[in-house]
């Protein structure tokens, strides 16, 4: 995953600009990154009274990339255990950050960047280029010892959860040292491929190429493909019967795929909105404490 070469991705689309993203499929071939990242900061931790520090991390290929260490609510070095977060395809960590502040009253150290392009992150963003930060932050994350001596998970939302498929994939086969603890999947598409076709098919303008354009995105990081090999590590796929972007489906197939130990959360809330329901942060932690 450290090798650095260009690679293509249809994020999920959410469909908020169909014209445009009609007429970018076309000009470019479907050869487009849809990420939708910006530089607004919405709000930091501090303003939901936890404490943080600003991480900054340097890749192998000359980016910087920002991200916020939030420290549990525990005693010193007492920790339940870290969760590192990958956050969904718009906006960056500061939109993001309510799916994990509930987590350091928890008990749960959390970490979480932003991939290249993404806040106050540097570069532009690509596949490629996500996955090599989230490699990097992972490395990074690990090498503080209050994290490597406690249970490590990761969570992924959404495009997150597309990168943390990969990441934990690789980790777990290449035999990294800490071992993974857990991996959750919410609302998380099952490829790549898949999901491009669904959304070209969803527009006019791009329905009679959704095969063919479909094609032109690579297939080394379909989620269906590579969530086996995530076992013996724990995985949980949570995915809601009303996610109007990542069609239910998505989560079914991924659970399908997965090898045990493995569980499934249906959930009834819109997409990225699992963690407003009190029940479902629950669920989260009885899974991360078996």
């Amino acid at each position: 995953m450290a090798r650095r070469t260009s690679r293509l991705l249809l994020t999920v689309a959410n469909a908020r600009m169909p014209g445009l993203l009609a007429a970018l499929l076309l000009l470019s071939g479907c050869s487009s990154v849809f990420f939708y990242p910006d530089r607004v900061t919405y709000i930091t931790p501090d303003r939901l009274n936890l404490e943080y520090d600003d991480i900054y991390i340097d890749t192998a290929d000359d980016e910087t990339l920002h991200g916020w260490w939030l420290p549990a609510e525990a005693p010193e070095n007492n920790a339940r255990g870290t969760v590192y977060f990958l956050h969904g395809n718009a906006q960056n960590i500061s939109s993001h950050i309510l799916n994990v502040a509930w987590l350091p009253e928890r008990g749960y150290n959390v970490f979480t960047i932003d991939y290249r392009g993404y806040g106050r992150s540097t570069g532009d963003p690509d596949i490629e280029g996500a996955l090599h930060d989230v490699e990097t932050g992972l490395r990074w994350l690990v090498g503080k010892p209050e994290v490597s001596e406690r249970p490590l998970y990761i969570l992924g939302q959404s495009l997150g959860g597309g990168l943390g498929i990969a990441l934990a994939s690789e980790w777990t086969q290449r035999e990294e040292d800490p071992r993974l603890n857990g991996v959750i999947l919410d609302g998380t598409f099952s490829g790549f491929r898949k999901i491009a076709r669904e959304k070209l098919g969803e527009f006019w303008l791009t329905w009679p190429l959704q095969i063919p354009l479909s094609w032109t995105i690579p297939e080394d990081y379909e989620g269906v493909d590579h969530i086996p090999s995530i076992s013996p590590v724990p995985v949980m796929v949570i995915h809601s019967v009303r996610d109007g972007i990542i069609p239910f489906h998505h989560g079914e197939a991924l659970y399908e795929a997965a090898e045990g130990p493995k569980e499934f959360l249906q959930t009834d809330t819109p997409h990225g909105a699992t963690f407003v329901i009190p029940g479902y942060r629950k669920e989260m932690i009885r899974f991360m404490s078996q």
